[in-house]
């Protein structure tokens, strides 16, 4: 268990007055770190740093995971007794969870996907500390300061969205120096900064209080040579690395400031290759920085371009990241390996596949860069073009001769992720670049099922002439079933136009994924309850009693006339029964006994009613009701299954007020017939249902049984 003391400034809807930010509340939580993910209401620095590692942060409201959807009444919540009296003492004021999130984002800015990728390699102890200190260090007098987003300073390139596949490890100088809050001057390069670094053991250090700036980084940020000279004219060691592991060389490159690179690289020759704590050369950081000066001198004072950094990420790869052409062309002239990997595996022509740059894609593949490479999961570049979208990429990697039906190491193909993200043009091109639509993922599923899945009207059209039925029936699910599950009408509608088999079924494995067991594509149009889908398999000719529990009890769960009125209308057996829950009478007067009106308009259609009254055990004793209510502990559930009788179903709790009227409905639509003794003594149990045993009791008026007579004529 964490113990966190996390101050929380709350608006007035808690209690404080004047503008939100203004009232300090110090709370006090427990948890555990596995166990509960925390909520961004309450620790606000943590939610901005995307403290749960099962859990990727998103901005504001999108955030939905997580203590969310924790109640604060509930039982087990361990943030009860500190959470739920604020929520309880304002329970008349509404949205005080969205006032707080607005307060929040008062003071500071909502960080983005890319300022958030800078947080991405940090352990939650280090997440954990930076908030604490970050809260307990901001002024609690005054307006709240509004700090700006972890980016470039003025005039700085700021970096590019980090790749999916591979977030960003480092923290650079322009990331370390927070951006100051309002009222506060500005660092200058001889002055001070505010804000908080990474140290090189990985955890985080914040300071309140103004800190010096080195002299000699002061000097060479503004590119003052004559000072950096006179500085090792005095004898001073200009190739000593700081804490980080920084040395006045990378700061030179960092900046850009080409005149003290070149100083120092000529005082110092032995250090053009030296690291900092997170293995960055000065070569590594001029790329990143797009400083091409900077990275030309260095290249041509013999710097090594394959020197990679903690991700294994070397200059080209960042080059191609950062989307800088020049970058890259210098780097491969220089003989850059193009087919270095990082540490998923990607090369610097994955990355560059995947932001779509045509220009280094040409740079990458005439240096010599491996077009089939693939990287940890066996993606492939075209397998990344097709899908992201990228079809300017996938056309010149086609047109390099890079395999079209390339799979991943699920065996997906690149057709299939195409199809997936709803690239209709990637599609349309893959399938005249003579792509298999056949190739099935490691589930067994072709293009034309995730397709239909997603309901891509446009590309399950281009893929039903170039599908194999053969291949689709190996897959033991129709493309059918998908739509029908989805609600994707037009997809059914066009499935069924080319022909396939309404009346296809799951194979056993699929089937056994549902606890129904259900099989048919009509199973899944009624189960959603889609009057329009039931219609149309009907239609085309859909069985109605296929499936284990028959559809037509599905529309009785639901209330549902009109597509019981459908599946009657089609030859639903009015009288179905589930064979793994076998009764002495049909399932679907089983269905509908709490629906009095449905029961007796299945009644009316001739459903058996006399089964009802057939006890095995007549007027002798009954054995000993035994309530099952624990489906997964009961030992009796292994058993063979026992036939249930009416009347132990109408004398459960759930039913036993129910009992009276199911029955006298029921004794409309029979003859002659014997309550047992349970019913007896059930109907017994009630005062008001003495009239049901006297109309129970034989013989019954000649009237009504000739009504019987005709009904079941009418009905047959």
């Amino acid at each position: 268990m964490l113990l966190i003391w996390v101050v929380l400034r709350l608006p007035e809807c808690f209690g404080g007055q004047g503008e939100p930010g203004n009232n300090p509340v110090l709370l006090r939580y427990c948890f555990q770190t596995e166990g509960w993910t925390l909520h961004k209401y309450i620790i606000r620095p943590i939610y901005y740093c995307g403290f749960d590692r099962n859990i990727q942060a998103k901005q504001g409201d999108e955030y939905q995971q997580g203590f969310s959807e924790l109640r604060p009444d509930q039982e087990d919540n361990p943030f009860q007794q500190y959470y739920y009296p604020f929520i309880s003492e304002q329970k008349g004021k509404q949205n005080n969870i969205k006032m707080a999130t607005m307060a929040a984002n008062t003071q500071r800015q909502t960080i983005g996907s890319e300022e958030y990728s800078l947080y991405s390699s940090l352990s939650e102890d280090e997440l954990i500390k930076m908030a604490i200190q970050q809260s307990l260090g901001e002024d609690p007098v005054g307006p709240a300061a509004a700090q700006k987003p972890l980016v470039a300073g003025p005039g700085e390139a700021s970096p590019s969205r980090a790749s999916s596949h591979n977030p960003p490890y480092r923290i650079y100088p322009w990331q370390r120096l927070a951006a100051q809050p309002r009222g506060r001057p500005q660092p200058s390069s001889s002055g001070t900064a505010w804000g908080f670094r990474r140290r090189y053991d990985g955890s985080m250090s914040t300071t309140s209080q103004p800190v010096e700036l080195d002299p000699v980084v002061a000097a060479i940020k503004d590119g003052d040579e004559k000072a950096v000279c006179n500085m090792m004219k005095s004898g001073k060691d200009l190739s000593k690395p700081n804490k980080d592991g920084w040395i006045p060389l990378h700061e030179a490159a960092y900046y850009g400031q080409v005149g003290c690179l070149s100083l120092l690289q000529k005082a110092y020759p032995g250090t053009i290759d030296q690291r900092t704590l997170n293995e960055e050369t000065a070569l590594y950081l001029a790329t990143s920085r797009g400083n091409l000066d900077c990275l030309l001198t260095l290249l041509q004072a013999g710097a090594e371009p394959d020197i990679s950094n903690k991700a294994r990420e070397t200059p080209l790869y960042k080059a191609c990241e950062r989307k800088n052409a020049e970058a890259a062309r210098l780097l491969v002239q220089y003989n850059a390996d193009t087919n270095h990997r990082c540490n998923r595996g990607w090369t610097a022509l994955h990355e560059a596949v995947s932001r779509n740059d045509l220009e280094i894609m040409d740079i990458l593949v005439k240096g010599g860069a491996k077009i089939e490479s693939a990287n940890t999961y066996g993606i492939t570049s075209l397998f990344v073009a097709a899908e992201s979208g990228q079809l300017e990429a996938l056309r010149y990697l086609a047109k390099c001769g890079a395999d079209i039906n390339t799979q991943a190491s699920d065996n997906a193909s690149a057709l299939y992720e195409a199809c997936k993200n709803g690239h209709i043009p990637i599609v349309e091109f893959l399938l005249s670049q003579g792509a298999d639509a056949n190739k099935a993922n490691k589930d067994g599923l072709l293009p034309l099922h995730i397709a239909a899945k997603k309901g891509i009207c446009e590309i399950v059209s281009m893929l039903i002439p170039v599908t194999s039925r053969t291949r689709v029936k190996r897959s033991g699910i129709s493309p059918l079933h998908l739509a029908a599950e989805r609600n994707n009408d037009d997809i059914l509608e066009e499935l069924i136009d080319a022909g396939y088999d309404v009346n296809s079924t799951l194979s056993d494995e699929r089937s056994c994924l549902y606890e129904d067991r259900r099989t048919t594509p009509l199973y899944f149009a009624v189960f959603n309850n889609n009057i329009y889908a039931t219609e149309l398999l009907l239609q085309a000719g859909a069985n109605p009693n296929v499936d284990l529990i028959n559809p037509l009890l599905i529309s009785i769960r639901h209330g549902c006339l009109k597509t019981m009125k459908l599946l009657l209308d089609h030859g639903a057996n009015i009288d179905a029964y589930i064979s793994s829950h076998p009764t002495a009478f049909p399932a679907t007067i089983m269905f509908s006994m709490k629906y009095l009106s449905v029961l007796k308009y299945l009644l009316d259609l001739g459903c058996d009613a006399g089964s009802c009254f057939e006890c095995q055990y007549g007027n002798g004793p009954h054995p000993a009701l035994n309530y099952r209510r624990d489906r997964f502990n009961d030992p009796q559930l292994s058993k063979q299954p026992t036939v249930v009788q009416f009347c132990e179903m109408v004398s459960t709790p759930e039913m036993s007020r129910w009992a009276g009227p199911i029955i006298d409905v029921l004794l409309d639509y029979v003859g002659n017939v014997q309550l047992c003794s349970r019913l007896k003594e059930h109907i017994d149990s009630y005062e008001d249902w003495a009239v049901i045993k006297e109309k129970a009791e034989p013989p019954r008026p000649l009237s009504h049984l000739c009504r019987i007579k005709l009904g079941r004529r009418r009905s047959s």
